[in-house]
């Protein structure tokens, strides 16, 4: 894939992370945000983040450009492909897209970053649907390798498919759209659980995060769930697991819980997460997850991940 010019609208977190990772593969990034004087704390992160992709990265990467503009118009005129990073509020988004559909050119894909929206609600006012596609990312974008896609267009399907694989990620593909998509869908269902437990009394905060990073998080990182499962199931395979002890997971099913957000429940997972942090800011356990994920994330590529 050769260099292109592509917009990131909105540059909050996500929008930083993928200026990062679009620029360090060679591409030439207009960045464009509604906030004042948001670019001096865009550019401390988007730093931050390129000096972490090149310390990932073995041999010399071809850097884009990056550059910031006022008006959506002028960050998307010239873009072939467009990330947007809008909140999570479908009128906003629709209006933001009716200003892109108006200044791009037939070719040039929308993409956007939605943690839960789906393509139908979102395409629905686009003159050209069949170039706007889903493309989740899990933060941080420039060093999480997961890409979740949408797009019922085959072209645009397989376009998205080069272009994150040529950023080095790893998308995978719903074939039917869902609230969440995968991995959030995912993730909330176990921390559904990981809420009921403390609820119950079952455990703490500290020590459910402590059980699910030394155990299954950590088998999770090389095995998804399916495939941890048919190695549970010995020579037989999951075939095996499922006859012999399919019942017992059935029953586990059942006493999962649906817990409410209370006030005390909260205030009881606020303090839990406090005691966790030991007085370590948000930006000091972001720092110590980017330094652990840049280890993990060498320990794959060692591996063939």
């Amino acid at each position: 894939m050769g260099r292109r010019t592509v917009a990131v609208l909105g540059a909050g977190l996500i929008g930083q992370s993928w200026s990062a990772l679009f620029a360090a593969y060679g591409h030439d990034v207009i960045v464009w945000d509604p906030a004042d004087d948001w670019t001096p704390g865009f550019h401390a992160f988007v730093d931050r983040a390129l000096r972490q992709i090149r310390a990932l990265e073995s041999g010399d990467i071809l850097e884009g450009t990056i550059r910031c503009t006022p008006t959506i118009e002028e960050a998307v005129a010239s873009a072939s492909w467009v990330q947007e990073n809008a909140p999570e509020s479908v009128p906003l988004k629709h209006e933001l897209y009716a200003r892109v559909e108006a200044a791009i050119g037939p070719e040039t894909i929308i993409a956007s970053s939605t943690s839960s929206l789906t393509w139908s609600v979102l395409s629905e006012p686009l003159a050209l649907k069949e170039r706007f596609v889903t493309a989740h990312p899990f933060n941080p974008p420039h060093l999480m390798p997961l890409v979740e896609i949408f797009a019922p267009d085959a072209r645009t399907r397989d376009a998205a498919h080069r272009f994150f694989t040529g950023l080095e990620r790893r998308p995978v593909f719903l074939e039917k759209e869902a609230v969440g998509h995968i991995a959030n869908r995912l993730a909330s269902a176990l921390w559904r659980e990981a809420v009921h437990i403390v609820d119950q009394g079952i455990a703490s905060v500290a020590d459910v995060d402590a059980a699910l990073v030394h155990g299954p998080g950590l088998r999770w990182s090389v095995q998804g769930a399916h495939m941890a499962y048919h190695l549970g199931g010995g020579p037989g395979g999951l075939d095996a697991y499922l006859r012999h002890l399919g019942p017992s997971q059935v029953r586990r099913w059942a006493t999962l819980g649906t817990p409410d957000l209370t006030e005390a429940l909260c205030r009881r997972l606020v303090q839990g997460i406090e005691d966790e942090a030991a007085g370590r800011s948000v930006s000091d356990l972001e720092s110590e997850r980017d330094a652990a994920l840049m280890r993990i994330l060498r320990a794959h590529r060692g591996a063939g991940q």
